[in-house]
């Protein structure tokens, strides 16, 4: 089962509950950053389910529990997600980038969190932005398959085979860590990272500076992955005893299905509870 969180302190109670109210107040936002951007429109349904209290408590834990930077970080959350088309990218927009697997939903961790595979050398794409938004697409998948009371995804990484022209660029890996950790605060529970080519090491070692502590704490290199995945869902590639062979025809429209069904299901329960902002994570999944 998902780890239970210690209750909230008086003072952490106090700040939940203004953004909260922050939050309840807000009568519409812009559709993009742009400064100059006049368009601007109310919450819609899926915003406001968006912003649970679990997902207004990550805010507050990202930016120390700092009010005004947690009610600036929501909102800029949102207009990201207007803008970035978050709720627009399709399925059959993404599958190209997955046909040969090179991102994969499979099992869950010891502690309940559902396993994101990346496998760096199965790239089938020249670099685009519609590989970072594969990646954003898969984020938002595996949020949807986190059982109840589960905030956090595992992600483990296989970076054997694959050669520097395949792995991302400077630019690409800062814009994935500024997504990360600005649009999907408290997300990463780990992420496990297995045959890591000197190319890689270099990489890592210039973008090392832009990863927040919090992430460095989270990342493991080169240890047994079993210690933190059951063998039974572990793929072998990582040591495990799961034999996945990796059809797209086949998981793709299953992967999505499910999805799509469990997002149905959490908008249903959002409707029955009354709607609106500040609901919790755990009733509606």
């Amino acid at each position: 089962k998902p780890p239970k969180r210690p209750p909230l302190t008086v003072e952490e109670q106090e700040k939940y509950d203004k953004l909260l109210e922050h939050v309840k107040s807000i009568k519409e936002l812009p559709i993009s950053s742009d400064p100059n951007e006049k368009t601007k429109r109310p919450l819609s349904d899926e915003e406001q389910a968006w912003v649970t209290k679990e997902c207004m408590l990550r805010y507050l834990r990202a930016t120390k529990w700092k009010l005004a930077d947690a009610q600036k970080r929501v909102e800029g959350s949102l207009i990201w997600r207007r803008e970035y088309g978050v709720g627009e990218l399709s399925p059959d927009y993404i599958s190209p980038e997955n046909e040969t697997g090179k991102q994969v939903i499979l099992g869950y961790d010891f502690a309940s969190r559902p396993c994101l595979y990346l496998f760096p050398s199965r790239q089938n794409t020249d670099k685009s932005n519609r590989q970072i938004q594969h990646l954003v697409f898969s984020l938002e998948r595996v949020i949807d398959f986190m059982p109840s009371g589960q905030e956090n995804l595992a992600l483990l990484i296989d970076f054997k085979s694959s050669t520097s022209s395949k792995n991302p660029s400077v630019s690409q890996g800062r814009q994935v860590l500024h997504i990360l950790q600005t649009h999907y605060p408290e997300r990463l529970g780990k992420a496990l990272v297995i045959n890591i080519p000197w190319f890689v090491w270099t990489f890592l070692k210039i973008i090392y500076p832009f990863i927040d502590p919090l992430t460095r704490e989270k990342l493991v290199f080169s240890e047994p992955i079993d210690k933190y995945v059951p063998a039974e869902h572990l793929d072998s590639i990582f040591g495990g005893k799961s034999e996945f062979e990796y059809h797209h025809e086949k998981y793709w429209s299953a992967m999505c299905e499910i999805a799509d069904e469990k997002r149905k299901r959490y908008m249903e329960r959002w409707h029955k509870l009354g709607g609106g902002v500040g609901l919790s994570e755990a009733a509606l999944r």
